[in-house]
């Protein structure tokens, strides 16, 4: 049987469910389930499914399977929030993957556009896997990238934990304070 679509309430009312029964495994099944049945006129795209259900079975700490499913993502090209690529490198550094998440970074980079999200999930994947150089790399790009364009309230916001985390990263990095941790004295 084929959904015609799924709508925004639809898949927070799954993600809430998940949230408040612990139950990501099963709620990840039934976003793949989705993502497998979904018309091209859902108000969320197919591959916006696999990655949250990817998203999910990290929670669940089902790295393979989530890897499974931000693969599906980016095999399917559609639209997502934040690119698959960035949150399947995370997910195999988690596999201790490194080569291999290395490789879906490189992959990333070498593309345009990417949205301020998706800065934010490698700066903080790397960050915590102790790759502070990369993270600080990324961390910095995005926001050079961002600020001073008009962004959204919720944009804005990530642009301002994407500079938080820049500067946590750079202070045990050692780094002298720039003109980009200035900016967090403007918050």
């Amino acid at each position: 049987m084929r959904v015609t679509r799924v709508t925004t309430a639809e898949l927070d009312r799954l993600e809430f469910h998940a949230v408040r029964s612990g139950e990501h495994g099963e709620v990840a099944a039934r976003l793949l389930d989705l993502a497998n049945r979904v018309d091209a006129g859902s108000e969320i795209s197919r591959a916006e499914l696999f990655v949250r259900a990817g998203e999910q079975w990290e929670i669940a700490q089902e790295y393979e399977r989530a890897c499974a499913a931000y693969q599906r993502a980016i095999d399917d090209g559609g639209a997502t929030v934040i690119d698959a690529r960035a949150l399947s490198a995370g997910a195999l550094l988690q596999l201790d993957e490194i080569d291999r998440a290395g490789a879906q970074l490189k992959r990333l980079e070498s593309e345009e556009p990417r949205g301020l999200q998706t800065y934010l999930h490698v700066a903080e994947a790397l960050y915590a896997h102790d790759d502070l150089a990369g993270a600080e790399r990324w961390a910095t790009e995005g926001a050079r990238r961002f600020l001073g364009r008009d962004l959204t309230p919720y944009v804005n916001d990530l642009l301002w934990e994407l500079l938080r985390i820049r500067f946590r990263i750079r202070a045990d990095l050692g780094l002298p304070e720039d003109d980009l941790d200035r900016r967090l004295d403007e918050e």
